[in-house]
């Protein structure tokens, strides 16, 4: 599994590598027609990683994201908020009486910073911030909330003068959720559709 998920990671990157390259040899760079104030709302997929894939398979969520701009349209401030299911694991015990994993749902609200590489729709962002448990006493945490690091990598496709669609791929790392030492952490893909108001 970690093998497949370091491939599926090298894949990603490599083609989002690809395509910044591509978009350097065109005259008509983003940069130039991106301006103010970017939303953007999508579909969210992650994959547990280390010790929380033991109880967890994978989730499907979704956040909405606000980039505003402080440099030239090339560095941004982002906020961002969300929701993710975790699925648990049906042969998954985690208690004495032998009650069996159920779903993880969190809220995860972030802040930090979004940078464009020059002439290119490639970028890199870094956010931290609080992921509530919304089911804390379904899954038996020891915290309401821990704190998440979440690096990302991404590429902006240009739709429409003002619309645009956001891959991405990223790294949510957290605290401890339980008293034992349990954390979560998961690499995630977010596809959005992003507009400029």
């Amino acid at each position: 599994m970690k093998k497949r998920l370091t491939k599926i990671g090298i894949l990603s990157l490599g083609l989002l590598l690809g395509l910044s390259f591509h978009s350097i040899a065109q005259t008509d760079t983003l940069s130039n027609g991106r301006s103010g104030i970017i939303l953007g709302v999508g579909p969210q997929a992650n994959l547990p990683l280390g010790s929380f894939k033991d109880a967890y398979k994978w989730s499907i969520g979704g956040s909405v994201q606000a980039d505003f701009p402080i440099v030239k349209n090339d560095l941004y401030v982002v906020v961002n908020a969300g929701f993710n299911n975790f699925f648990g694991k049906d042969n998954n015990i985690v208690t004495a009486t032998g009650s069996y994993s159920k779903d993880l749902q969190t809220l995860p609200v972030q802040a930090g910073l979004k940078y464009y590489f020059p002439t290119t729709n490639l970028y890199i962002q870094g956010t931290a911030g609080a992921s509530f448990i919304l089911d804390k006493s379904d899954v038996l945490a020891s915290k309401s909330a821990s704190f998440i690091y979440t690096p990302q990598i991404g590429y902006l496709f240009k739709l429409s003068k003002n619309n645009y669609l956001d891959v991405a791929v990223d790294f949510q790392g957290s605290s401890k959720i339980y008293d034992a030492g349990k954390s979560y952490n998961s690499l995630g893909l977010r596809v959005a559709y992003d507009f400029s108001l």
